[in-house]
């Protein structure tokens, strides 16, 4: 298989910057009422796990499967860049809060894109 090359996926600079936004959102939502405990909580928490595990995932996979795990990663990651604006608007974070989330979250998107582009 030529198209076949494991990647050491904590080397790889898109699954350290999903680490770090994992983390990020972990904290952020330690600040989210109690109410929402199922809801927003949960979800956004999946999310950002979703971003780095499946780079993590994709990474012992053929270029053309890990392509696919990268696609998932984006999908989350669009998914609770979408999370992060309706907790701004529910009031649960604070608007520079959201711009920085949001900052960190397009960062990620590039990369992503960036070193998927390099496995096709």
């Amino acid at each position: 298989m030529t198209d076949f090359k494991r990647h050491n996926f904590k080397k790889l600079k898109i699954w350290q910057m999903a680490m770090e936004l994992a983390k990020n959102i972990f904290e952020v939502t330690k600040m989210f009422p109690g109410s929402e405990q199922f809801g927003l909580t949960t979800q956004m928490n999946r999310c950002a796990v979703s971003l780095p595990s499946n780079i993590a995932e994709g990474s012992s996979r053929t270029n053309k499967s890990f392509s696919h795990f990268l696609d998932i990663a984006l999908g989350s990651s669009f998914e609770v860049q979408t999370q992060v604006l309706l907790a701004n608007a529910k009031g649960y974070i604070s608007e520079e809060l959201a711009n920085e989330l949001e900052e960190k979250l397009e960062e990620f998107q590039k990369a992503t894109m960036s070193f998927q582009n390099t496995l096709n």
